[in-house]
């Protein structure tokens, strides 16, 4: 049962994707890519309001998270949110694995 969140960060003046650019270059996404549990760190752009970046992070478990959360890793996000004047707006999903067999005729493979 794999737990997703879908993070959005907004800011203004393009500070929401300066945040994603020190992240990578900073090499913090690639430690978090890297974490025991996690399933996938992703970023991605909003069509509809350029200030705003989705961060799609997803993870095993609850335990994998709170050992995220526990990490020094933590406190350098926490700082370069601050730096960039970023706010956030949370989602959590939990999967349940299975796909209907009616929804099956709408994916394309």
């Amino acid at each position: 049962m794999a737990i997703t969140l879908n993070l959005y960060y907004t800011g203004q003046n393009g500070s929401a994707k300066k945040f994603v650019k020190e992240m990578e270059s900073s090499g913090v996404a690639s430690k978090i890519r890297n974490e025991k549990g996690n399933l996938g760190y992703h970023y991605f752009q909003s069509l509809d309001d350029p200030e705003t970046i989705l961060l799609v992070d997803s993870w095993e478990n609850q335990e994998a998270i709170d050992l995220h959360h526990a990490s020094s890793m933590m406190n350098d996000i926490a700082r370069l949110r601050e730096k960039y004047d970023l706010h956030m707006h949370v989602e959590r999903f939990v999967s349940d694995d299975s796909l209907p067999e009616a929804d099956q005729q709408f994916i394309r493979n």
